[in-house]
């Protein structure tokens, strides 16, 4: 039953890391899995050797929590080669609910965060909050750059793109729109380009390996700086994923097909009255409250297993 949770939750990380400004981290975090998730990559080190040396392989699997670890990737992988071509048609044809839900989603994640604060906040933390927020600020409304999608790019974005991944608020596959990879990288998942995904996956592995010791290491010594500094991300992305939005300029990707380039936000109505298209403010209204209502009971239910 635990694996099977697991799975699950790999299942949704999976489905956040397809879309442009949502992280998998968020999820992960929202799930309760964030610091289990860290510390299991953390162990993942040449020390391994010693331990395989003197318990085998069932030494080194309990050691790095390889049963967990599986059932998590497992997730991940089984949701971004399912829900790829889902997820790209519901954002070409349906954008303003899916973009609502998961803006209900950050703004819950960002409550749900602030909530594991202890000590209150001083100015030192408002300041890291505002600094999380400009930081993913200026990330967001960065035009997205054109680097040729090689084999080297590939690894090397794969190794930045991992370590926003596994950051609550900052988007892996933004990063990779931003370095102007994720066409490439989205359509070797829909299509199974295996030389192309094989790259991005060893960047990956080599870029979370390094990064999660990091991470770990913050999150033990200074865990309230650094959760107030991650919130800070989540809230500085929100502007990325607000869902009406006027399309100023466009570009043409590697496939030849148009797609946005420049945007600005808009009013609900200032939507409607400079597109022509329907704002759909009450639906839109219900997928994020919808949003809102998964992570609390999400939480609700986490925390009721944890006290069994």
């Amino acid at each position: 039953m635990n694996y099977l949770l697991t799975y699950l939750k790999g299942l949704a990380m999976g489905a956040a890391d397809v879309v442009p400004g949502v992280s998998g981290g968020t999820i992960a975090f929202i799930t309760g899995i964030y610091d289990h998730l860290l510390e299991s990559i953390r162990r993942i080190n040449p020390s391994l050797w010693s331990i395989y040396r003197q318990q085998g392989l069932k030494g080194v699997t309990e050691h790095i929590n390889g049963g967990f670890l599986l059932s998590l990737l497992a997730g991940i992988l089984t949701s971004i080669f399912t829900l790829a071509k889902l997820i790209s048609w519901l954002l070409a044809n349906h954008p303003i609910p899916v973009w609502s839900f998961f803006f209900g989603l950050i703004l819950v994640s960002v409550y749900h965060m602030l909530r594991q604060v202890q000590g209150g906040f001083s100015l030192s933390r408002l300041g890291l909050f505002a600094l999380g927020a400009l930081i993913a600020w200026g990330i967001t409304v960065a035009n997205p750059g054109q680097v040729d999608a090689s084999y080297l790019n590939i690894f090397f974005g794969g190794a930045i793109a991992i370590c926003a991944m596994i950051l609550p608020g900052i988007s892996g596959s933004f990063i990779l729109l931003m370095l102007g990879l994720y066409p490439a990288v989205l359509g070797a998942a829909k299509n199974l380009q295996l030389d192309i995904l094989a790259c991005f996956a060893v960047g990956a592995i080599i870029g979370i390996l390094c990064f999660s010791h990091l991470l770990s290491m913050l999150l033990k010594r200074f865990r309230d700086a650094t959760l107030v500094f991650l919130t800070g991300l989540m809230m500085g992305t929100l502007g990325k994923i607000w869902p009406w939005k006027q399309t100023l300029s466009w570009r043409t990707n590697s496939h030849g097909e148009k797609v946005p380039w420049q945007q600005q936000d808009l009013s609900p109505f200032s939507y409607e009255q400079l597109t022509g298209h329907s704002h759909q403010l009450m639906f839109a209204v219900v997928c994020a409250i919808a949003a809102i209502v998964l992570v609390l009971a999400l939480d609700y239910m986490g925390n009721r297993m944890r006290k069994v």
